[in-house]
């Protein structure tokens, strides 16, 4: 075997492991592969045990001069400093060429949005058909409970207990969560509930279903969504997730409670969950410069 096949034989026991042991989701499992493989691209003949700082840094320099950011650099960093750890701990490496190794900054991104009342004429559309009945309790429930797209059609119809309005989330890194379900998401989990018999496969478990009979996949939900926000007028293209988004930064604005925002989303970490207090007092100074009166004062203009 040569070295290059060696060094991918290693990331492909990495990424097994994250699979297996680490139990991470299979679209998360691909995105350390791709950034390994980026890593694997950059030590070619050299083996990764051999590996030097210097190699590293020259590789992140190179990928960033090709137009990668530098959120997508620290990611990527992060999954070659994951390998490292596990080879290390496998006893393959004495070192970790990536430590000490930074990637470069870039601007904090806030996360689109919605506001209240875009999220209310996005969700108040009228339901006459099967996939719009579906599409109705599907999007109230994300917006509802704060659910990643994944998280929402991973639902089980046993999933949703609608006499307590709780649904059990199976999240990131295999944990689940028990979050409360809304009076709105319940009544239109109810309708589409009785609507689902009309082409569910007997054996399918999934609460969300196409016409098919078959499990809800996420680049439908996607289409529909950024459909249904053209049908109402809106004048943003918009994804399931800023559902999410505008869940946190709604109850985040009513309750300023950020530690009860980071239960709901599931977040390992308050860091994580801290943007949306950057959404919340946007949306303070923004009201503050519209109704303070002192804030709409304009300067004087000096005298010549």
């Amino acid at each position: 075997m040569d070295t290059r096949e060696a060094n991918r034989a290693l990331i492909d026991d990495f990424v097994g492991h994250l699979a297996s042991e680490r139990r991470l989701s299979a679209h998360t499992t691909a995105a350390y592969r791709r950034d390994l493989d980026r890593l694997a691209d950059a030590a070619a003949e050299t083996p990764l045990a051999q590996l030097t700082s210097q190699q590293v840094r020259r590789a992140l320099a190179q990928q960033h001069a090709g137009g990668l950011g530098g959120r997508s650099l620290s990611r990527r960093l992060s999954a070659w400093r994951g390998l490292y750890a596990w080879l290390a701990r496998q006893g393959i490496v004495d070192g970790d060429p990536c430590a000490g190794v930074r990637a470069p900054k870039s601007p904090k991104r806030l996360p689109e949005t919605l506001s209240p009342d875009v999220t209310a004429r996005l969700l108040d559309a009228p339901s006459e058909t099967f996939d719009q009945y579906c599409d109705c309790a599907l999007f109230e429930l994300i917006y509802s409970s704060g659910l990643r797209l994944a998280e929402a059609i991973g639902l089980d119809v046993s999933s949703i207990d609608l006499s307590t309005g709780q649904v059990r989330v199976l999240g990131k890194g295999a944990k689940t969560r028990e979050v409360p379900v809304g009076t709105a998401a319940c009544a239109a989990v109810r309708t589409w509930l009785a609507q689902r018999p009309q082409h569910a496969s007997p054996d399918e478990p999934a609460l969300f279903i196409n016409r098919k009979g078959r499990r809800l996949g996420p680049r439908a939900v996607q289409t529909r969504l950024a459909r249904l926000a053209r049908q109402q007028g809106l004048d943003q293209h918009v994804h399931p997730h800023m559902l999410r988004h505008a869940f946190a930064s709604h109850v985040l604005q009513s309750s300023g409670d950020l530690r009860a925002v980071q239960e709901l989303l599931g977040h390992a970490s308050i860091s994580t969950t801290q943007v949306y207090a950057h959404l919340d007092f946007q949306h303070l100074a923004k009201v503050y410069d519209a109704a303070h009166p002192r804030a709409r004062l304009k300067p004087e203009t000096p005298q010549k």
